[in-house]
């Protein structure tokens, strides 16, 4: 392992390097551009999905404020809380299918928008203080969350996620135009768009693919007459976060398909860090690695602690940014404090949330189609990455039964308790938590123990 202090070639810039502000500045927008879109699709998808429009331009705002309050921390590293990197916090999309069925929950129950909200962040507070709880024990967690049960739930979450990818591409849920040849086309274009951008071999062209992808779908909208720009609400020029705005309010059943994607997005982070950690020449194992990982969940928890208190969908690191510092040869950590600083005026300005509120269904389908199907790529690619033995494939085979089986036919469960529905009734919980159980009572061959680990360093926590 090279020394830390030592300056690597392929980087301008190692971890603790100070840039001047302008190359600070110029890979701190870099970052954002990258991440942006990414920050804000989940409260569009969220709030169209579930009739939310009037809150949409707040719930934008504070996405961005809190991505960029969680991105300081992470950089910043105070009281220990924080990798002490690059860890740009952004919504995550893993927690889309069990926060709208939160906000489903309630809206059968027939609550306002302001009772979903007041729900959806109530369990997302808690399932921070689990996060908090998990980046103590992070190397024991390995043992029973192993990389087949994490590709199973991913595989499980963008599956289930292309069903809304879908549903807005063809004009939104119960549209009078739902399926029209004009929705198509447009979502059809964005998404010819976002995969053509992304087969260029220029790395900027790809890292803006789905941004051009965004905006040549909404200029054809405009032009086909499907986009009719609305007049812009009358919004405070800035908008400061109120804590727990909508209310607070908690369900065990909703509770815990939540708890179980935080289960799984804590591992997802290890993965995240530790190719972070290679990218900025820093140790992938011993005292120090163990200290960043522990610090980097715990900063993610904390992060989404502070989302669920000032309106904001649950946080975690993006992965893509890894690509922007491999491609920038940027990894210093005092450019995370620029990039926090940056989201976090975006935030301040609520007219953006308004503005990209009126990008039509159709366009935005498009773009999320791809966004999903890549979350369930991301999903097979773990999988293909452990030992499919026998057991491996059982496994895998009765976890995606059960999940799809349940989510292609949610009356199966109509006869039993109201609390085994809600909580059985999601591909990602009936799917993730059978993958957990078949994992813990069926024994592991040794053969394949033995080849995984040749050295029977089973205590040694290895990255994702």
């Amino acid at each position: 392992m090279q020394p830390e202090t030592s300056r690597p070639s392929d980087l301008i810039y190692g971890l603790d390097d100070r840039p001047k502000p302008p190359a600070a500045l110029l890979a701190a927008l870099q970052h954002v551009l990258a991440s942006f879109v990414g920050i804000i699709t989940p409260p569009l998808v969220i709030g169209s999905a579930l009739g939310l429009g009037a809150h949409l331009p707040y719930l934008i705002s504070m996405a961005l404020m809190v991505s960029g309050v969680g991105t300081f921390i992470q950089a910043r590293r105070p009281f220990g809380i924080g990798a002490g990197m690059i860890c740009l916090q952004g919504t995550s999309f893993a927690f889309l299918g069990a926060v709208l069925s939160a906000g489903f929950l309630v809206k059968q129950r027939g609550g306002s928008p302001e009772d979903i909200l007041a729900m959806i962040f109530g369990v997302c507070f808690f399932g921070a203080v689990v996060q908090i709880v998990l980046s103590r024990f992070i190397g024991q967690l390995r043992r029973v969350v192993t990389p087949l049960v994490t590709g199973i739930v991913i595989t499980l979450i963008g599956v289930s996620l292309i069903k809304v990818g879908i549903t807005d591409l063809g004009g939104g849920f119960n549209a009078a135009d739902f399926g029209a040849p004009g929705n198509l086309a447009l979502g059809l274009l964005v998404l010819l768009t976002i995969i053509l951008l992304n087969r260029s071999n220029t790395p900027w062209v790809r890292l803006s693919a789905i941004i051009i992808g965004l905006a040549l779908g909404s200029l054809a909208a405009w032009f086909s007459g499907k986009l009719v720009p609305q007049a812009l609400p009358d919004l405070p020029l800035i908008s400061l976060p109120t804590p727990f705005r909508f209310g607070f309010s908690f369900d065990w059943t909703a509770f815990l398909p939540v708890a179980l994607i935080y289960l799984i997005s804590t591992l997802e982070t290890v993965g995240d860090l530790t190719a972070n950690c290679m990218l900025a020449r820093q140790p992938i194992s011993g005292p120090s690695y163990i200290s960043r990982l522990k610090g980097g969940i715990l900063g993610d928890g904390v992060s989404c602690m502070i989302a669920a208190t000032f309106s904001a969908f649950p946080n975690t690191t993006f992965a893509q940014n890894n690509g922007v510092i491999q491609l920038t040869g940027v990894a210093s950590r005092h450019v995370g404090l620029y990039i926090g600083l940056l989201l976090f005026c975006l935030g301040l300005f609520p007219m953006i949330g308004a503005v990209l509120q009126q990008i039509p269904k159709p366009v935005l389908g498009g773009a999320t189609l791809v966004m999903f199907g890549s979350v369930a790529a991301a999903g097979v690619r773990i999988l293909a990455q452990a030992p499919l033995d026998r057991r491996s494939m059982l496994i895998i085979a009765t976890s995606f039964g059960v999940g799809l089986g349940i989510a292609a036919q949610p009356n199966l469960l109509h006869l039993l308790p109201k609390v085994v529905q809600n909580l059985f009734d999601s591909a990602i919980t009936s799917g993730g938590l059978t993958a957990i159980v078949m994992c813990l009572l069926l024994p592991e061959d040794r053969a394949v123990l033995h080849d995984a680990n040749p050295a029977g360093e089973s205590d040694r926590l290895e990255p994702l």
